[in-house]
């Protein structure tokens, strides 16, 4: 069996602290990957500039001089990092059997490669890389992500535990990737809903080599609203439910005024009123906030924008050369 071309995806944003290092290492491991006649030596590691502000497309168009294993596409503008994600898996199709998607702080483990590419040769076409723990992590954000799991897969979205975007993907489903057509994308939870042949790898996940998180608290709590309401509508089905619980309180509690005011013993109590009105009140607000959440995502799914523009693309540029 011939060996299978990898390109290894990797999103940058103002990454040119740890960028250097990354790719050096990446080399490194690709190039044992060569020796090894694990994939064939047209494969490469593509970096995908998210609109940075500082040198990291300029790094990147450096390193494709200086080596012709590194290639890149530049994004018009920001976009994020799942449609940078997205512009790097797109791209990398064409020209391979099979991509690795990974972040650029090397906090995932490059010495599960091997293992993902002996997955592959094995018969899956989506291979998850999966945290074996989370000692890594403060306590605050080791339960925060536990929750954020257990949410998903609660509200039906169909996730893989402790998995992020370190994953294998086939050209195969990368092509019924393609397929989906959201504006609004979570791909952790779409690359479940291609089906095929899967598994996992669990790895440790190591600390960031330089630079901050492009996480932080707020980003990740819109990420997760964004997944929770980008796969599943189970929140407005718990609003209408909650609608019809308190409907038939209401309707509990209008008999029982009947009932007190006929018996003659009506009283005022304005703070029976003032919990009521400030409950139902909030519970209102919250309703609408939910509704106008997927109001908002349908806007921007009528609306078919692109979700990304490459600007360059250094590996046309090698091929038309």
């Amino acid at each position: 069996m011939n060996a299978s071309i990898l390109y290894i995806v990797i999103p940058c944003y103002n990454e040119s602290e740890v960028l250097r290092t990354t790719a050096q290492k990446l080399k490194e491991k690709m190039t044992a990957l060569f020796e090894q006649k694990k994939i064939s030596s047209e494969s490469k590691i593509m970096f995908v500039n998210d609109g940075s502000k500082d040198d990291t497309w300029q790094i990147i168009k450096e390193l494709h001089k200086e080596d012709n294993i590194f290639t890149g596409i530049s994004l018009s503008r920001n976009r994020g990092h799942q449609n940078a994600l997205l512009a790097g898996l797109m791209t990398a199709k064409d020209y391979a059997d099979a991509v690795i998607s990974m972040d650029a702080d090397m906090q995932d483990d490059i010495d599960a490669i091997d293992r993902f590419i002996e997955a592959f040769y094995n018969g899956n076409d989506i291979v998850y890389g999966v945290r074996s723990s989370r000692q890594t992590d403060t306590f605050f954000k080791r339960n925060t992500a536990l929750t954020f799991y257990r949410l998903m897969n609660w509200l039906g979205a169909d996730t893989v535990y402790n998995h992020a975007d370190y994953r294998l993907m086939s050209k195969r489903a990368l092509q019924g990737l393609s397929q989906f057509g959201e504006v609004n994308l979570f791909l952790r939870g779409l690359v479940p809903m291609v089906g095929y042949t899967s598994t996992t790898v669990e790895y440790v996940r190591n600390r960031r080599l330089a630079g901050e998180s492009k996480y932080p608290l707020k980003k990740m709590v819109a990420f997760a609203i964004d997944g929770i309401t980008s796969l599943s509508i189970k929140p407005i089905t718990l609003i209408t439910k909650l609608g019809l619980i308190i409907f038939l309180v209401s309707l509990i509690a209008l008999i029982w005024v009947l009932v007190v005011k006929l018996t003659g013993h009506a009283a005022t109590g304005w703070s029976s009123i003032l919990v009521s009105i400030w409950m139902l009140g909030g519970l209102q607000l919250l309703a609408i906030g939910v509704i106008g959440e997927y109001i908002g995502k349908i806007y921007k799914e009528t609306k078919h924008r692109p979700r990304y523009i490459i600007s360059e693309n250094l590996e046309e540029q090698t091929v038309n050369n």
